[in-house]
């Protein structure tokens, strides 16, 4: 694969990503659902930290977060770069490429919401308005696709979780986590056509 259709994928990406944001964000108070299927729903909320709202306690947990996150994408952007220069697997490429565009997707939220973006809670928000909700790499992250599946109470028989309330899936996200996904599942369940041995 290219260097050319792999900045081409990382661009689509990067395009659809911030496209719904911007939309669910200007379009959608906090909070607000609207449901697509019965298993489907839009759901607008903002993550503060990494997946699931897992967040680096402290007064610098959020900058420390996203300088880390800096880092690592110029390491992706590095082993992208190495693995076309070495014509490595298209499998591997496109994999590379995806969680590269998902960890510069959620960057931009981080870097940039903050200051273009005011406060969604209780109303609308308008993109570069002169009163931001927050500062330079304090951005909250939008998530909005939710897929509660299933939702009801386990049976009594199951071992540890039996009769416990249980909701699959309760996980809330958006297209720069699927990129992540998807390339890490690429990673893993094509393994050996990403990873072949010569």
């Amino acid at each position: 694969m290219s260097l050319r259709k792999a900045y081409l994928l990382i661009f689509l990406v990067l395009l659809v990503d911030q496209i719904s944001k911007i939309y669910v964000k200007t379009n959608f108070v906090l909070g607000e659902e609207v449901e697509v299927l019965n298993w489907f729903k839009i759901h607008f909320i903002e993550n503060e930290g990494m997946a699931w709202g897992t967040k680096i306690p402290g007064e610098y947990g959020k900058l420390i977060l996203t300088v880390f996150r800096i880092f690592a994408v110029f390491g992706i952007g590095y082993w992208l770069a190495d693995a076309i220069k070495k014509r490595h697997s298209t499998y591997l490429i496109v994999a590379i490429a995806l969680i590269f565009a998902g960890a510069a997707g959620n960057i931009l939220d981080s870097v940039f919401y903050g200051v273009i973006f005011d406060d969604s809670t209780h109303n609308l928000a308008t993109i570069f308005s002169p009163h931001p909700y927050g500062t330079w790499f304090h951005g909250l992250v939008v998530d909005m696709f939710y897929f509660p599946i299933w939702e009801g109470n386990l049976p009594t028989w199951m071992p540890i979780f039996g009769g416990k309330h249980f909701m699959f899936f309760n996980a809330i996200f958006n297209v720069a986590d699927m990129a992540i996904s998807t390339g890490v599942g690429i990673l893993l369940v094509f393994n050996k056509r990403a990873f072949p041995k010569h």
